[in-house]
């Protein structure tokens, strides 16, 4: 008992360490993934024949192949061809690489749940609208917006959640964050290895981040009722 209250304080500040790792990671991933989805569900819309199957294929090749191996081919792939990394060295060179990864990964399923939003939409709304004179443009903005986010905020909140856990990938480029630092003590970190209890306690950071979430977007969703 004596050796695990010793410590418990060195493990909890590298868990903070790597949990603002992760933090950092979920945050940039979300500001960057959500509003590239948006556009590549346009994309994947448009009415040019080329564009419209560029995007898909797009889509087909990052929700059909593992978000570990995207991560791979990001950050080793520029090394191995051009003989150069393009990220930088180090850990702010692994978390730019990382970033990269997750926002593209995370937009192309944020894309199909905008395009399954926006098309649930009734047609008949866009009709009346252009019969009133309004563009497309302000049809989408001022009609259709607030009722696709209505519709999408369950499917996104599945897949913010998933986001949290999915940040732990971010390990295989050897990017510090929470696994890894919980990871680190069994091999041999300050002093202490063997020690498996810090890998218990990252269970229990991302239990309460993931309950802190499923509360705000649960009354967000409520907040969206009045659509119904």
């Amino acid at each position: 008992m004596e050796v695990f209250l010793e410590q418990l304080p060195i493990v909890l500040k590298s868990l903070n360490i790597g949990f603002l790792q992760t933090l950092r990671l979920f945050g940039i991933t979300l500001l960057g993934a959500v509003p590239l989805g948006l556009a590549i569900s346009f994309g994947s819309r448009s009415r040019i024949l080329i564009v419209r199957s560029i995007f898909k294929v797009i889509i087909w090749v990052v929700r059909g192949t593992p978000l570990m191996i995207q991560l791979l081919i990001i950050y080793f792939f520029p090394g191995l061809v051009w003989g150069k990394t393009i990220w930088g060295g180090g850990e702010s060179g692994r978390f730019i690489a990382a970033s990269v990864a997750f926002i593209i990964n995370y937009a192309c399923y944020f894309s199909e749940i905008y395009r399954g939003g926006i098309q649930a939409i009734p047609v008949g709304q866009e009709e009346a609208g252009l019969v009133l004179g309004m563009t497309k443009r302000q049809i989408f903005f001022r009609v259709k917006l607030l009722q696709m986010i209505k519709r999408i905020v369950p499917p996104m909140s599945n897949e913010i959640l998933t986001l949290v856990k999915d940040t732990s990938l971010a390990r295989i480029i050897a990017l510090q964050e929470i696994i890894w630092a919980g990871q680190s003590f069994m091999k041999g970190s300050q002093g202490i290895s063997g020690a498996i209890w810090p890998l218990f306690f990252t269970a229990v950071y991302y239990l309460i981040f993931n309950g802190i979430l499923t509360v705000v977007l649960g009354r967000l969703e409520k907040k969206l009722d009045y659509f119904r």
